[in-house]
């Protein structure tokens, strides 16, 4: 999994992730109190900038939580529909796991075989 896009959103913290031709980037969330209006446009102008084919080649990966029912319900629903538009593949992965927003972390979880494939099962706090 060379190609990627990772996205944290659990209410605390929320970032983008995006790994392409072996390189990493970060975007950092500011606006976390209209996280549903936009997430959306934040992916798209992270991956226009990097010049990001999305296609079945490519894999996004989605914190499962826990934290904010909506960062999550919002973050699931944003990779669902790349999956169906665009035909990405989707992972999802437990905040716990990832001690670290950064590249060497996110292998660690990928190499560990610490995400799911196509299994969303997101982890709310009450």
């Amino acid at each position: 999994m060379n190609n990627f896009l990772i996205i944290s959103c659990t209410g605390n913290n929320d970032k983008l992730g995006l790994s392409i031709n072996k390189e990493f980037f970060t975007h950092n969330l500011v606006d976390k109190k209209n996280i549903s209006e936009i997430l959306v446009a934040e992916i798209s102008n992270f991956i226009k900038v990097h010049k990001v084919i999305l296609d079945e080649n490519f894999c996004v990966i989605v914190n499962q939580g826990p934290g904010s029912f909506s960062s999550i319900r919002i973050s699931i629903a944003v990779a669902k529909g790349l999956e169906i538009s665009k035909k990405v593949k989707i992972y999802g992965y437990n905040d716990a796991d990832l001690k670290t927003f950064d590249k060497e972390n996110i292998e660690k979880l990928i190499n560990n075989s610490l995400i799911e494939k196509n299994l969303i099962k997101p982890i709310y706090l009450s």
